[in-house]
């Protein structure tokens, strides 16, 4: 049985959301065993992966899990396509500019429910120094102890930019009239965070 919850927000009115196991805690990121990627359209039929290695962030899962929260850190630095050339062509000007803007930062301003099931955190992303709101749909995919003591959490979540929005314009035309690169980047993230502290024990309610 899940432990189940309610709010009186205006999107789950009279509704509950169901997290199996559910801890209320503060989580530190652990960035081995978590991702941070995305996908690009390239010539309007591939698609070409990149990911982050490198980066830092926070976990709060609050009683009512829709006040929970998020915050990261990632090095722009980091960025890893599989290719040097590629690295050094998305880190340049015309993309990240890593030189001038070595970091990007998320953090969240809401969580709210989509449908019987789904998850949705609302946030803000900074890129390049410029920040948009990005729309991340979220699953929890579980709380459990790990074998060395600690108690962890596994989140999952996926969401879409404009590259353009945030000033990464490699506009090359295609002769179909297609961009080389497309302008729509898909976010890919996986988490695995340790709780650092909290409620150890399993929480919920019926409001």
């Amino acid at each position: 049985m899940g432990n189940t919850f309610r709010t009186n927000g205006d999107t789950v009115t009279a509704e509950t959301l169901q997290i199996p196991g559910y801890i209320a805690g503060t989580w530190d990121i652990d960035p081995v065993h978590s991702h941070v990627g995305f996908v690009a359209r390239h010539l309007a039929i591939a698609k070409v992966r990149g990911r982050f290695t490198r980066f830092e962030g926070q976990v709060i899962t609050a009683r009512d899990p829709l006040r929970s929260s998020a915050t990261a850190m990632i090095d722009a630095t980091s960025l890893e396509t599989g290719h040097e050339q590629r690295n050094s062509d998305v880190k340049g000007e015309n993309f990240l500019d890593v030189a001038s803007y070595p970091t990007l930062t998320y953090r969240s301003t809401g969580v709210r429910r989509r449908g019987r099931t789904g998850i949705v955190v609302d946030g803000e992303l900074t890129v390049r120094g410029i920040a948009h709101p990005v729309e991340l749909t979220a699953e929890v995919n579980g709380f459990g102890p790990d074998p060395y003591g600690q108690t962890r959490v596994g989140l999952s979540a996926t969401g879409e930019v404009s590259r353009c929005a945030y000033g990464l314009r490699a506009d090359g035309v295609l002769p179909s009239g297609s961009l080389v690169i497309g302008e729509k980047i898909q976010l890919t993230i996986e988490v695995e965070a340790s709780l650092t502290s909290g409620l150890r024990q399993r929480t919920g309610h019926n409001a």
